[in-house]
């Protein structure tokens, strides 16, 4: 079984679709981190849905830069195009992709010239490092004049699906909340999430497994990846940034395990100060390999307003890379043996964190002094909702109680091991719903806050 077969299903699919039937369309840019499938399924995407597919990688070929060196002129440069890969290139039926587009400034400028002058093109741009080059001094960007949509590994909804478990999808879409989750479903859903801590969702990797179900072959993967990332440090970040990067990037297992996740500058390496290594930790930010949570003290719409840019705890985009880079041997996670008490927090809240991004949401996190925590919050509707998130089956939460008792949100959600079920924490509509259904809470929102539409 590969993901040829079975993993072709990605959310985002669904999205480039209504793109492609926009009236308002413009070119499309996809970013996301290295390595999470975005060549792969805008390829997929473009033979499936249009009667010519054209590929252009600008790193692979340097050449292709001097046709957008000249000048802006669309016609031309669709000309050229059109010479150079032996393709008609025609407007409603032809997809073109510029990949690694950052290695060309001058091809993500003409992207202005295109929305103004040949909208009706389906162009889509991406790049591994395209979030840095975006916000280059250097790069004229075309403010206003692109759509953009954002690629993430593969969530655990997507992993379900590739190990041929569609069902567990599917019987989740219309659950009545008051019904508890029967053994026949929770048993294969729980182990599947195991797996998922251990595998993540990098394609690549989700491919050996599903060839293999080896977990040593699944590392072995991790870790060329891993390896991957490091060097890309060397060069592409600025020379004076990369030993800092490298710190930083080697303390976030550390710092996520610890019982206050806050992340602190200071224990990146001893004598450092945060004015020494923000850059650092915004260059990762922009690649994609990591994500800071900010504090919210007064949750207040809108919750940017109130973030607390100096405060935050950083997670990575990927839990099984989160995992192999902690040297949590994936022994340690199934048998669940005494080492896995110290970072299965992290791994619930990394896993819970990267959910939520995926379902398009921004989470914060709320903290009163050090007597309690709201691990997410996120706004929806205009409501605040927030989430608290327990690595094993006791939902017992006396930070969530305090927050729900001193802002009174309409509703909110416990995750954890714990079956399906619905109370009331004070005034709020509490639903307890296990880890391996995070993917379902926009449904489960609609039921406990229905739309004018519903």
């Amino acid at each position: 079984m590969t993901l040829g077969e079975y993993g072709m299903f990605r959310e985002i699919l669904n999205n480039l679709m209504k793109w492609k039937n926009k009236s308002s369309r413009k070119p499309l840019i996809i970013t996301g981190v290295r390595q999470c499938g975005k060549t792969y399924i805008v390829e997929k995407f473009g033979k499936s849905n249009f009667t010519n597919y054209v590929y252009i990688n600008f790193e692979a070929n340097k050449n292709y830069g001097a046709i957008f060196d000249f000048d802006f002129d669309v016609t031309r440069i669709i000309h050229e195009l059109e010479g150079v890969v032996k393709k008609k290139i025609i407007p409603g039926e032809t997809l073109v992709f510029f990949d690694e587009v950052q290695e060309c400034p001058s091809a993500l400028t003409s992207l202005k010239y295109f929305c103004e002058n040949l909208r009706s093109l389906h162009l889509i741009c991406a790049g591994s490092l395209l979030g840095i080059a975006l916000k280059s001094d250097n790069i004229s960007f075309p403010v206003g004049k692109v759509n953009r949509m954002k690629l993430y590994p593969m969530n655990f909804k997507e992993f379900v699906i590739a190990n041929e478990r569609k069902d567990l999808i599917d019987i989740f879409e219309n659950w009545p909340m008051s019904r508890p989750i029967p053994k026949v479903y929770y048993t294969p859903l729980e182990k599947l999430l195991k797996d998922y801590y251990i595998v993540g969702g990098m394609p690549e990797v989700v491919n050996t497994w599903l060839e293999t179900r080896s977990y040593a072959e699944v590392e072995e993967v991790q870790r060329e990846i891993l390896d991957d990332y490091a060097d890309d440090f060397s060069k592409h970040a600025p020379f004076v940034e990369i030993p800092k990067i490298r710190w930083i990037w080697e303390s976030i297992p550390v710092q996520l395990a610890k019982e206050n996740n806050k992340f602190v500058f200071s224990h990146v390496k001893k004598g450092k100060r945060s004015a020494e290594l923000e850059n650092a930790l915004q260059w990762l930010e922009e690649v994609g390999l990591i994500s800071a949570i900010h504090l919210v003290e007064k949750p207040e719409n809108p919750l940017s307003g109130q973030a607390d840019k100096t405060y935050f705890k950083v997670y990575m985009s990927d839990i099984g890379l989160l995992r192999a880079k902690s040297n949590l041997s994936y022994r340690t996670i199934i048998e669940e043996d005494s080492l896995y008490i110290k970072y299965k927090g992290a791994l619930a809240e990394n896993y819970v964190l990267n959910e939520l991004k995926t379902l398009g949401k921004c989470p914060y996190f709320w903290r009163s002094g050090n007597s309690a925590e709201i691990d997410f919050l996120f706004e929806d509707g205009g409501e605040i909702i927030p989430i608290e998130v327990k690595s094993a089956d006791n939902t017992q939460a006396k930070s969530y109680r305090q927050f729900c008792k001193k802002y009174n949100p309409k509703v909110g959600f416990k995750l954890s091991r714990k079956n399906l079920g619905e109370n009331l924490c004070e005034n709020t509509k509490t639903l307890s719903i296990p880890l391996y259904l995070t993917w379902n809470i926009n449904s489960c929102l609609r039921k406990l806050i229905p739309t004018n539409g519903d």
